[in-house]
């Protein structure tokens, strides 16, 4: 993305976990009622998690290991919905084509994420020093 990050929502990072996330949402309506309080829920809360935490960690950006275990949590959520992806594959939920396409935008945000934990300090906010 070009231009200054001013907000969570600059980030491509989590403007591509939140379309995926949408997308999550968009494709589950089609699960069965069984499966509402389960892997329906736990698909979408699991995705919607990672955009959740991103937000937090941008927020937490003064403290680094804040901002790093925010980071952290949505990388586990991020991994937590390839597995329900899996998940929905093999039950016959998904096409193993859609859930692909997700598991692949994942794999991106995993990727992205485990960079912004591993060089904070382009990331966090540094006091400065006076006098």
């Amino acid at each position: 993305m070009a231009g200054k990050i001013e907000n969570h929502t600059d980030l491509q990072v989590y403007q591509k976990a939140f379309e995926a996330a949408m997308e999550i949402f968009e494709l589950s309506k089609s699960f069965p009622k069984e499966e509402t309080y389960s892997l329906t829920d736990q698909m979408r809360r699991s995705s919607r998690s990672v955009c959740a935490n991103l937000a937090e960690g941008w927020r937490k950006r003064r403290y680094e290991a804040m901002f790093i275990s925010k980071l952290a949590d949505a990388e586990g959520e991020a991994a937590e919905t390839q597995v329900w992806l899996e998940f929905a594959v093999k039950c016959k939920y998904l096409k193993r084509e859609e859930a692909a396409s997700l598991y692949a935008v994942y794999r991106e945000v995993i990727g992205t994420l485990v960079g912004m934990i591993n060089h904070p300090e382009k990331w966090v906010i540094r006091r400065k020093m006076t006098g």
